[in-house]
């Protein structure tokens, strides 16, 4: 018999299935599906579920990906970023990071990744580019980044919609506008001769609709592979997701997205979504669709249920953003919100706002290594990513982070500092 202030020993059977129980709460079900209708055979989905990864206390964590990439004059880039893009973002992430600090670290890798990506196809092929709607599932954490004119909406159980993507076109985006003229860019509609304009605003050379893409040197590096990136916390009641590319939403909207397919698991719902968008409109594009069902892992992997109703009021796109208060260890484990809860958003085209971490996140960073292609950099070579900022500090060698020779001439390109083309006419001197 024990005696009192002896410590029991807890059967392995007993931890076992409390670690079970847990691993139940922290992650939830995810349950997709995809639909496609083809026009250019342009478009191309990414979808890996479950991928391990080992944390730095030792444990292992899983998350899912999901990627769109719409592809215009031709499928080269298109198909070379759904085959790189994941591998450039997870080897812009430190390793040995516990779960937080992976899910913190994701945004700059994200913006890492996506310019990678860019630069490296951009030395293979000169022609040929593509949007991309690239969504990460950690646990209840959603983190999207996005290039173009293909979206991603979340609509909680709680009800409401969410937009976790930017629109990158011309037309309707004057902060996108204004930095492509900025750059050494013309934005202006089709002209018929006679003075007559046609179609939407383009950027010219090139005559590209949108601002931000992956490839497209032909048309200049002004048009940027920087990605608006917003991360979100759903609660434990889950949600849906949609990413549809632009054949989706030029005919329908996100509410009519939802509407049309309620009830329905996520393959009938992609399925649906798309049949009603090329419904409405006629297959004028290639037209694609994921639906993602992010649940409760005890329910049964079914239909989101309908969300509740929401009173007139409600603001669509707005969140609860994180408290900046700390809170304590107990209130970090056990609670959760009880709506989305935005963790990050930035959507800025310049790598001295996005590549830049706060302390303790720049702490989870090597100083002396390529924020963006992750060589070694040695002191005293690389550049700092604020070199040549307005209203910049005297720099001082440590103050990074750095980026290599020929990562800085891609930034000082997409900032209109270099012709796009001085790199590839003494390539061929």
């Amino acid at each position: 018999m024990s005696t009192k202030g002896e410590h029991h020993t807890v059967p392995l059977s007993v931890l076992l299935k409390r670690e079970s129980a847990n691993e139940k709460i922290d992650n939830p079900e995810l349950v997709h599906g995809q639909f496609n209708q083809s026009k250019k055979g342009e478009d191309f989905t990414f979808v890996k579920t479950e991928c391990q990864r080992v944390t730095g206390d030792d444990g292992v964590t899983t998350f899912s990906v999901f990627g769109l990439f719409d592809g215009h004059n031709g499928s080269a880039a298109a198909i070379y970023t759904k085959e790189n893009l994941l591998n450039n973002v997870l080897a812009a992430i430190p390793s040995d990071l516990n779960r937080d600090e992976w899910v913190a670290a994701l945004p700059r890798a994200l913006v890492a990744g996506f310019v990678k990506t860019d630069k490296d196809f951009q030395e293979r092929a000169r022609t040929s580019g593509t949007t991309v709607t690239f969504v990460i599932v950690e646990g209840w954490v959603v983190s999207v980044a996005s290039v173009g004119d293909s979206r991603c909406i979340l609509e909680p159980a709680e009800g409401g919609v969410y937009h976790l993507s930017a629109d990158h076109r011309l037309e309707i985006n004057e902060e996108e506008r204004d930095r492509v003229t900025a750059s050494g860019g013309e934005v202006g509609r089709l002209n018929t001769g006679g003075g007559t304009e046609i179609g939407p605003l383009r950027c010219w050379p090139g005559g590209l609709c949108l601002s931000r893409s992956i490839g497209d040197l032909d048309v200049g590096e002004y048009i940027v592979p920087v990605p608006y990136v917003k991360q979100v916390k759903l609660s434990s009641a889950g949600g849906r997701l949609i990413i549809s590319s632009d054949g989706v939403w030029d005919a329908i909207t996100a509410e009519e997205a939802l509407d049309c397919c309620r009830g329905l698991p996520p393959e009938a719902s992609a399925e649906q979504i798309v049949k009603a968008a090329v419904g409405k409109k006629g297959i004028r594009d290639d037209t694609t669709c994921i639906v993602v069902d992010i649940l409760p892992s005890e329910k049964p992997a079914a239909s989101l249920p309908p969300p509740k109703k929401q009173g007139k009021g409600i603001i669509k796109s707005m969140f609860k953003r994180k408290s900046s208060g700390s809170s304590s260890n107990i209130e970090k484990e056990y609670l959760e919100p009880d709506e989305v809860e935005e963790l990050f958003e930035e959507g800025s085209a310049m790598l001295s706002e996005r590549l830049d971490t706060k302390y303790p996140l720049c702490n989870m960073f090597k100083l002396f290594m390529c924020a963006v292609c992750q060589v070694e950099v040695k002191p005293g070579e690389g550049v700092s990513i604020h070199a040549g900022t307005a209203n910049c500090p005297k720099l001082r060698p440590w103050d990074g982070p750095f980026l290599c020779a020929s990562c800085q001439e891609k930034k000082d390109a997409m900032e209109g500092k270099r012709s796009s083309g001085d790199r590839h006419s003494s390539e061929s001197d």
